[in-house]
């Protein structure tokens, strides 16, 4: 190679690196948008490809699949977690507004300044000034809301559309036999269930926990009162994510309580708790763990750290880092079952894993 050549290569080489660079920047910059992103491209994959099996245009099949599956199973959830807000906004006594405000701060004085109007009049020149700031902060929150969510969705819609195409050529690029493209194909998998799998399981769970609980309230005897039940049923729903015990952590405490209460009253009252234990342990405990996660999930990462993945990365980095943590887990699980041996002992990294708590890459199948 002639130094001509070589001082174009490291040309190359150094824009390949400022642009690395810059897409780092905007991933960093929109991090919170990207991983929501991900998380709704691998949510809705498994459906879209079902869809577009029948459906010849991808562009359809992406935007069916968002628009009428993916968008209403997020407000199902936006709106089950509000009722539960609520709920316990009451049983504490406090507004909803007073817990709303803290997660968006002075979000709910757009509805005031809405419906009262005169306030921005009869004030004084500050106080209108300063509550008419509070208003265009809270619009711009909300704006930047919407945004997000919006940009989301067109990227999931993208990735689904042109996803297949942009891994065939990575794949023709990088060789099919080549360790990064090993890694990358068990990190996609391991992405796939984490995100689909483990998160889908726990949505029908708190779903079906909120049908249930509530139905149990509005049948509930005399003297058998049952406290915030989508409350319970949200917590039923995140329960899942501790293996073997899931769901018990809520239903087996409120069986006890009901049977407390129906036994303060009359014995014949029992039915109440037992009917509740028994609907509760087929439909909330038996059928997710021997049919729906099986059925979905298949093989999993290590359940524990999935479930340490998404409450760390929660505390650390907010509301994105539900979805940022189980990428890092994932990432990093699969660079030490693929590459880290391999470095470590200064050998040809391998298309193989030395781990069992991920998937494996497709060479090991």
């Amino acid at each position: 190679m002639g130094s001509s050549e070589r001082r174009s290569r490291l040309g190359w080489w150094a824009l390949a690196i400022a642009l690395a660079l810059a897409l780092a920047f905007v991933a960093y910059a929109f991090v919170g948008t990207l991983v929501l992103g991900l998380f709704v491209y691998y949510g809705s994959r498994p459906v879209y490809r079902r869809v577009a099996g029948q459906i010849e245009s991808k562009t359809l099949s992406a935007a069916g699949t968002l628009f009428l599956l993916s968008l209403p199973a997020l407000f199902l959830v936006g709106y089950t977690v509000a009722v539960g807000v609520r709920e316990l906004s009451a049983f504490t006594g406090t507004g909803i507004e007073a817990y709303y405000s803290r997660l968006i701060p002075g979000s709910t004085d757009v509805p005031g300044m809405l419906s009262h109007p005169q306030r921005l009049v009869g004030s004084d020149l500050g106080t209108a000034w300063g509550e008419f700031m509070t208003a265009l902060k809270s619009l711009g929150i909300l704006s930047r809301s919407l945004l997000t969510l919006f940009l989301s969705i067109s990227f999931a819609f993208f990735a689904l559309r042109d996803g297949d195409r942009l891994a065939s050529w990575f794949r023709g690029e990088m060789g099919e036999e080549s360790a990064v493209v090993a890694y990358l194909s068990a990190v996609d998998e391991d992405l796939s269930i984490v995100y689909f799998g483990n998160v889908l399981t726990i949505l029908l769970v708190g779903v079906a926990a909120t049908i249930l609980y509530n139905g149990f309230a509005a049948i509930a005897p005399a003297g058998v009162a049952f406290p915030l039940p989508t409350v319970f049923a949200l917590l039923t729903g995140l329960a899942t994510f501790v293996p073997l015990v899931v769901g018990k952590l809520v239903y087996v405490p409120l069986t006890i309580y009901f049977g407390w209460q129906a036994l303060q009253v009359r014995t014949r009252l029992l039915w109440f708790p037992v009917a509740f234990f028994v609907v509760s342990l087929l439909l909330l405990d038996l059928l997710p763990q021997t049919v729906i996660r099986p059925y979905i999930s298949g093989r999993t990462t290590h359940t524990g750290l999935v479930m340490f993945a998404y409450i760390l990365g929660g505390v650390l980095f907010g509301w994105y880092g539900i979805f940022l943590g189980p990428l890092v887990l994932v990432l990093v699980v699969q660079f030490a079952g693929i590459v880290f041996g391999d470095l470590v002992h200064g050998k040809r990294v391998t298309p193989t894993s030395s781990l069992s708590i991920g998937s494996n890459p497709p060479e090991e199948k």
